[in-house]
Order: structure tokens, then C-alpha cells, then sequence
């Protein structure tokens, strides 16, 4: 059981998708969260440009904590913040 099983935190394994498709999907997720609300993404690699790319476009509006920093896998936790409501 993970962490995020634990919490009732929805966690999406994007290491099954292409990368091309990896950003539109977490995308996706971020725009249907409501505030308040998150999902712990999985990854193969540091996903850290993707963090950048939420803030340009959702500024000051998502959280953003890694509960696993690899070296084969990481997990960050994702959150749209309440104030961004």
C-alpha cells in the first residue's frame, strides 16, 4: 500500500505513457482538480521542467511535493490550492 492509497490521494503512473503524451495528461488532471484537491504523480525521471510549466501557467495555483525523489522513480504530490479557487 502507498502513502498515497493511505491518504485516499489518486495516483496516476505516467511511466506507461509515451512521452509525448506524459505533460497533456498531467494537464488534464491539474485542470480538473478542485481546490483543494490533488493526485501524486509517478514518474521515471525528475519531473522539474514540468514544474516550471505549471507555474507559467497557473501561477501561485498548484502545490508541488516530492514524497520520492528516485534514482529510478519519483513521486510528486500535486495540488490545486485553495486560494486559486
Amino acid at each position: 500500500m502507498t502513502d498515497a492509497t493511505k491518504s485516499n490521494v489518486d495516483t496516476v503512473d505516467v511511466r506507461t505513457l509515451v512521452p509525448a503524451q506524459r505533460h497533456a495528461k498531467i494537464f488534464e488532471l491539474v485542470n480538473n482538480l478542485t481546490p483543494g484537491g490533488s493526485f501524486v504523480l509517478v514518474n521515471d525521471h525528475d519531473p522539474k521542467p514540468l514544474y516550471y510549466q505549471l507555474e507559467a501557467e497557473y501561477p501561485h495555483q498548484f502545490s508541488w511535493t516530492y514524497i520520492e525523489r528516485g534514482p529510478e522513480v519519483w513521486k510528486v504530490e500535486i495540488g490545486k490550492l485553495a486560494k486559486a479557487a
